[in-house]
């Protein structure tokens, strides 16, 4: 994985993995439940990483094909 994908993807999981923290203080500490906009926009970042790290495989895969 080229330097600037990792680091794309790296920053892509840290903003998640805080995200996910914070909700779950959330449930767990005030029964708080996350709003709607808030999940759909955890699910736009996760679509987002996977679309990098599978166009990456892709690329890799075709060059060790040749």
């Amino acid at each position: 994985m080229s330097q600037t994908k990792r680091e794309q993807v790296i920053s892509h999981l840290r903003y998640l993995r805080q995200e996910l923290r914070e909700m779950h203080l959330d449930v767990s500490q005030d029964d708080l439940f996350p709003e709607a906009g808030e999940l759909r926009g955890m699910m736009a970042q996760m679509e987002a990483l996977l679309e990098l790290v599978e166009g990456n495989t892709k690329i890799q895969t075709n060059s060790e094909a040749a």
